[in-house]
């Protein structure tokens, strides 16, 4: 029933897009054509497409730019593909914007997107002509501090199918909440932010599955990833606040902008981890004064 009511009050509000076994849904805005170039934007955890297209894609789009937010795969409405880790799922969205076929485009990657952003560059370079990673988690870090034990209970796949159809959505719904508050510290949440950026779709079983799964197999994926980024040739902007307390900037942008050739950091004094809400017009005009030097990669 918690899954109905949800899927009810917040249907597809995008196109589709067919790839290999299945589709990824999208929310699009911005002109098609004579457009200043093409966001791409990839939501972190427990969120779906309207979680960065409502923070910060529609003012890009204001600003004349085309933008193109996915659910990734298993979350808001795209099918989940067998796609856990940030590079199935960056090859999914590769997939997808072959059939598109904006060009090269600027990935704007937020938390658990930014590793997905990366891989997508990393693994698909003639589709990514720039990567605007906002608080991005991008560098190992040690499973047992990130993760408690019951995270990794729930992970096992027996307990996982049994939790999301029966125990996980109504706590989850119970915490909801408190859960989007937590994420904006130090900052309030935005007005409206449960219903403009649909998050009671993270509730359903299948995106509970979908998220337990990928924040387990998280730091073995960036493991495997991270060692690869010095050859990075693509411009990189990283943007984070420093008053982060889920991704801390000294654990992950700081070091982040060191081992990438050419990137540049853009540190938000006070800022907590909700960049795309809390700051969206200072993250839409430095998406758009970094323009001129992704369009010189193209």
């Amino acid at each position: 029933m918690i899954a109905w009511r949800a899927g009810a009050a917040y249907p597809p509000a995008g196109p589709f897009v067919p790839v290999a076994g299945g589709r990824l849904a999208t929310l699009q805005a911005g002109p098609e054509r004579n457009a200043r170039g093409t966001v791409v934007l990839i939501h972190g955890a427990s969120a779906n497409a309207a979680d960065p297209m409502e923070g910060v894609g529609r003012l890009l789009a204001a600003r004349g730019f085309r933008v193109i937010a996915f659910d990734r795969p298993g979350h808001g409405w795209s099918d989940r593909l067998g796609a856990a880790t940030p590079a199935a799922q960056a090859d999914r969205i590769a997939e997808a914007l072959g059939s598109l076929d904006p060009g090269p485009v600027i990935v704007l990657g937020h938390s658990w997107g930014g590793a997905a952003a990366l891989a997508l560059a990393l693994d698909h370079p003639e589709r990514v002509s720039g990567l605007v990673l906002v608080a991005p988690v991008a560098l190992p870090f040690p499973q047992r501090v990130a993760l408690p034990w019951y995270w990794r209970l729930a992970a096992q796949p027996p307990v996982a199918w049994l939790l999301s159809r029966t125990l996980g959505p109504p706590l989850a719904l119970y915490y909801l909440r408190g859960a989007s508050a937590q994420a904006f510290r130090p900052q309030p949440p935005s007005e409206g932010y449960l219903e403009r950026a649909r998050v009671p779709l993270a509730v359903r079983p299948g995106a509970l599955l979908s998220n337990v799964e990928d924040l387990i197999g998280l730091p073995a994926a960036l493991e495997r990833q991270s060692p690869r980024y010095g050859s990075l040739s693509v411009p990189v902007l990283i943007v984070s606040g420093d008053a982060d307390p889920l991704v801390r900037i000294e654990a992950q942008a700081e070091p982040l902008a060191k081992r990438i050739p050419g990137a540049r950091l853009l540190r938000l004094p006070g800022l907590g981890h909700m960049v795309p809400w809390v700051a969206g017009d200072r993250l839409a005009e430095a998406v758009a004064d970094f323009l001129p030097e992704a369009a010189s990669t193209r």
